[in-house]
């Protein structure tokens, strides 16, 4: 006989108070560092990865983590067997933590607005998105790779950062896809934070890039398009647009001794 909603036992029913720490426990370390696998977080907990399963198990049921969706094997060989599955935070389980680290850096940023002016905002997101590119940047170097295989490369850049990210083919280029942003709701109110990390892709990637959706603008999953082929064309302004809505952003072009016109 099928238990309806409004008499199933709550979540956590039946658990001790060090198992519901446990539990928790379990949510707050994928809620602070992004994608992360039962063996992971084994480890990481000092867990059995029985007991890690159990928990993530009764996480996805009562909604806290989803499973992630596992990155395409593409064009570069991997090792054997099926990827380890990963979990992330879905927007009920945020939600179950409150936004208090959210709220302080909105207000933190409504000052600096107020005090240095729309100019000052996008200032400081380019400085925090500096290091994406630098990052990027330094997994790329040296590497003789097609622009697919470097849009693979800076999902897991994306993936280790805490996006969770994949790509898949489009068109005459690929698809780069972030399925969690742990900045999202900060980002709902300051567009330039969005922004600035396109133009960050495009500036370790030396190519044109376009943000298609965001998570933040209320899209399921943060979408880019990275031609296959590279064009040049210099960026005008960082002028804003509707967030996450058909932004293109390129390199910016390079004087003599290698600094931005």
């Amino acid at each position: 006989m099928e238990i309806s909603d409004q008499h199933r036992a709550p979540a956590g029913a039946g658990l001790d108070a060090a198992e519901l720490r446990t539990r928790d426990a379990v949510a707050r370390l994928v809620q602070q560092s992004g994608a992360q696998s039962a063996a992971t977080l084994a480890e990481r907990l000092a867990l059995s990865p029985a007991a890690v399963r159990r928990h993530l198990d009764a996480l996805v049921a009562e909604g806290t983590l989803a499973e992630a969706a596992p990155r395409p094997i593409g064009r570069r060989p991997r090792g054997r067997g099926r990827p380890a599955r990963s979990y992330v935070l879905t927007d009920a389980g945020r939600a179950k933590f409150g936004h208090a680290y959210d709220d302080l850096a909105s207000t933190a940023l409504r000052y600096l607005r107020q005090s240095g002016g729309e100019q000052a905002l996008v200032d400081f997101a380019d400085h925090r998105a500096a290091g994406l590119t630098g990052t990027i940047r330094a997994r790329l170097a040296d590497q003789p790779l097609t622009m697919p295989e470097k849009a693979e490369l800076v999902a897991e850049v994306l993936t280790d950062e805490g996006y969770v990210a994949n790509t898949a083919p489009a068109g005459h280029g690929t698809q780069l896809c972030q399925h969690h942003c742990p900045v999202a709701h900060v980002a709902a109110e300051f567009p330039q934070l969005c922004e600035a990390e396109t133009r960050a892709l495009a500036e370790a990637l030396g190519t044109n890039v376009q943000r298609l959706a965001t998570i933040a603008h209320g899209d399921g999953v943060c979408t880019t398009h990275i031609p296959d082929t590279v064009t040049g064309v210099a960026r005008s302004g960082t002028q804003s647009s509707p967030p996450g809505r058909s932004k293109a952003w390129t390199k910016a072009p390079t004087s003599s001794t290698g600094g931005r016109q």
